[in-house]
């Protein structure tokens, strides 16, 4: 259940230029999945619409969520700006999560491109936690000024890329991978459109099923408004042409359902 509230800020740290750790206290962390996202929104009121960011952490325990982002507008900026003790309005969890039953016992290749990687380390301890082995991420940066890489390590194996080369194989995650020779039963990737389109295809390639998370503009988040739609094969029931709402019937979508 989607609720609105005002959360309270736990803690706030960056992480690398321009990406913050943000914890926040909410009544539904209990509630949120692995792949699920939280609205922002601005205290500025000419800043009308929230921002969607996807959950990295829970701590139901402590009804605490935590978010991890980068700065990428004025209203991200302010959000970096906020400390311990700070209020902000929030609405979550919204979409759809990774099927995690599906999951489950599977060796899970869980990909990462840049914002892209704070969502797979919620998937990874979500799988760690339910028992599943010989899992891996592939998490690929611009340069060697990483993040979460750590926590991606006490997680699983990491295999990483960069760029630049600074760090890892120097080239795709996709690079990473085969270099590595890993082989998965399944992908669940987010990042950048381009980057989920390759791991689609290899998905194909490899003959194993593959799910991966949009990245979109959200202006709602709760479907209405019809700006984050994705093509996709099939009809859709709600505006009977071939589109998905990627904030309501994804950001997960399995990747044969959807063109990329």
């Amino acid at each position: 259940m989607k609720k609105k509230e005002t959360a309270c800020v736990i803690s706030q740290e960056e992480l690398a230029a321009d990406i913050y750790s943000l914890r926040l206290r909410v009544s539904f962390a209990e509630e949120v999945k692995a792949g699920q996202f939280l609205s922002l929104f601005s205290a500025d009121g000419m800043r009308l619409l929230p921002r969607p960011i996807s959950v990295c952490e829970t701590d139901p325990a402590n009804g605490a969520v935590r978010v991890v982002y980068r700065i990428a507008g004025q209203g991200t900026r302010e959000f970096s700006r906020l400390k311990a003790g700070d209020m902000i309005s929030v609405m979550g969890p919204l979409g759809n999560g990774f099927p995690l039953e599906e999951l489950k016992g599977k060796r899970v290749l869980m990909i990462g491109g840049g914002i892209g990687i704070p969502p797979m380390l919620f998937l990874g301890r979500t799988l760690k936690a339910t028992g599943n082995t010989g899992c891996a991420f592939a998490a690929g940066y611009r340069t060697s000024d990483t993040y979460l890489l750590e926590e991606l390590r006490e997680t699983a194996r990491v295999l990483v890329a960069t760029d630049d080369g600074s760090l890892g194989v120097h080239g795709t995650v996709l690079d990473a991978v085969r270099e590595a020779g890993y082989h998965a039963d399944v992908i669940c990737a987010c990042g950048p459109r381009p980057m989920l389109k390759a791991v689609k295809g290899f998905a194909e390639e490899e003959g194993i099923p593959a799910y991966i998370s949009l990245e979109e503009r959200m202006a709602c988040g709760l479907g209405v408004c019809l700006g984050c739609v994705t093509p996709t094969r099939e009809t859709d029931s709600h505006s009977n042409v071939r589109n998905a709402r990627v904030c309501t019937d994804g950001p997960v979508f399995n990747a044969r359902e959807v063109e990329l």
